[in-house]
């Protein structure tokens, strides 16, 4: 399968006023055209750098980022980006919220047609009659609904999502990951998230990738074979329990201390 993302070696540190802060150390990430590839790490590892890399709003020190065969050296409007705050525009309605990244990548799109594209996914997702609200009336985890159908409106090469459900409750939380599952069986996207949850990236993951200690190295790849149609039941059978043991041992390595770490680790 032909990758849609390719990090090669990879090295970037910020500048502070103590000097050099290295962040990223020869990194090396593949993603195939069509995976979802969590991202896992200790805090402060460089986790939300990497996705300003992939989108082009940064430049790394040394290697290069490449996308859909090109190398990135700008930033790309085919991106698709969520975060944990939904960032949604108060002045418009859920439904003008949701078409906006339309009227950037794709102007001369009949407004009737990009309405109906957003129409098609906010029904996905539960909002349909909810399209005319402001932000402000809906629940925090209605408004996360909205910001992914506003990430993948213009059906972008990759969707990128920086924690995007960390700021809600656990039950909220689980019916999101159900709400991707079922948002990538009918519009079918390549994926990198950044989570701090295990249960999350082994959910939604065909690959999760352990980073280490800053600065950042690929310390371990996790190939998630499980059902594409999996349910949250299946976190609590025997192969699910098995990769979360795995990925906890590798997050421990990885802060460079004993003791365990619970499900939601950094």
């Amino acid at each position: 399968m032909q990758n849609l993302i390719d990090i090669k070696g990879v090295t970037h540190a910020y500048r502070t006023r103590h000097g050099a802060l290295p962040v990223l150390d020869n990194l090396d990430i593949s993603v195939p055209q069509g995976e979802f590839c969590a991202v896992v790490g200790p805090s402060g590892c460089g986790k939300s750098t990497l996705t300003r890399l992939i989108s082009g709003l940064m430049k790394p020190n040394a290697g290069e980022v490449w996308l859909s065969g090109e190398k990135i050296t700008s930033p790309r409007k085919t991106v698709g980006m969520a975060f944990q705050n939904p960032v949604l525009l108060e002045w418009r309605t859920i439904i003008e919220n949701v078409v906006l990244p339309l009227e950037i990548v794709a102007p001369s799109m009949p407004k009737a047609q990009a309405n109906d594209r957003a129409m098609h996914l906010l029904e996905m997702v539960g909002l349909k009659g909810f399209e005319s609200k402001r932000p402000s009336e809906l629940s925090g985890g209605m408004r996360q609904r909205a910001s992914l159908c506003r990430a993948i409106v213009h059906k972008p090469e990759v969707l990128i999502m920086d924690e995007p459900f960390g700021a809600l409750d656990n039950f909220t939380r689980e019916d999101l990951w159900q709400t991707m599952r079922d948002l990538r069986a009918a519009e079918p996207f390549t994926a990198v998230l950044i989570t701090h949850d295990l249960r999350e990236s082994v959910f939604l993951g065909d690959q999760v990738v352990v980073l280490s200690g800053r600065p950042a190295r690929t310390q371990y790849v996790l190939n998630v074979d499980l059902p594409h149609d999996r349910t949250i039941d299946i976190l609590y059978e025997k192969e699910a329990v098995g990769m979360l043991h795995v990925l906890r041992e590798q997050i421990r390595i990885a802060q460079g201390r004993d003791g365990g770490t619970d499900g939601g680790a950094h």
